[in-house]
């Protein structure tokens, strides 16, 4: 039977009237700008897909977007004034509705274009109450829902990573609730998605970056709501 809080039922603190097209639009713009790996960015193109495309000005989903990859929070009283800050911050936006086929309805891909050209593409889903579900990172199918603290780790495809991985966590005494690879071919490139029980300190990447083999690491810390 699945278990729900009450923060499922009576959704969470934001601004905007809508917890999916809003609060989890936020949260996805944001953590998909932590995953990209920069501060500011010269463009970024929102590809909104199905209830995205439809209702994304009405709902606010454009202005909660623009924040997230801002860094802004859900709640955040600047949400409604992304466009001008983004202005400010000399990041460039559009929104592009399209289909991306068989997905979730509230579903954007963010192509991230940096101040020195190169392009990371992230899509995810908001799929209720606030919350969120990555699905692919520069066009690898993962899953993670951005409700732990969550590694990502892009590496070679060689024997003993995820054990030499796994050891660097335990010894920072960190308990690992979930744990997927992915990769496309044996032997190339693989990435590793890490969900733990808690927050995950930063000289973290730095000790697994020693272990060789390693093409970048994310250190993605949930997002804690303020009351």
């Amino acid at each position: 039977m699945t278990e729900y809080s009450c923060f499922d039922i009576l959704g969470p603190i934001m601004i905007g009237p809508s917890s999916s097209h809003t609060a989890g639009a936020a949260r996805l713009g944001k953590i998909a700008a932590i995953i990209a790996g920069e501060d500011k960015f010269k463009k970024v193109e929102f590809y909104l897909h199905g209830s995205f495309a439809k209702t994304y000005k009405g709902h606010g989903t454009d202005k909660a977007l623009v924040a997230g990859v801002l860094g802004l929070n859900p709640w955040d009283e600047r949400l409604k004034n992304s466009f001008e800050l983004a202005k400010e911050n000399n990041m460039a936006f559009e929104f592009i509705e399209t289909d991306l086929g068989d997905e979730h309805p509230n579903t954007v891909k963010f192509i991230f274009i940096k101040s020195n050209g190169v392009e990371v593409q992230v899509m995810g889903s908001s799929i209720g109450g606030g919350n969120i579900k990555i699905t692919e990172i520069d066009g690898q199918r993962i899953e993670f829902s951005g409700n732990y603290p969550t590694l990502i780790i892009k590496h070679r495809d060689v024997p003993g990573m995820i054990s030499k991985v796994s050891t660097v966590i335990y010894e920072a005494n960190i308990n690992i609730a979930f744990l997927r690879v992915y990769r496309k071919n044996r032997g190339f490139k693989a990435s590793m998605i890490f969900e733990t029980d808690s927050v995950i300190p930063e000289d973290i990447a730095r000790k697994i970056k020693e272990l060789g083999n390693i093409e970048s690491i994310r250190v993605i810390n949930p997002i804690v709501e303020s009351y």
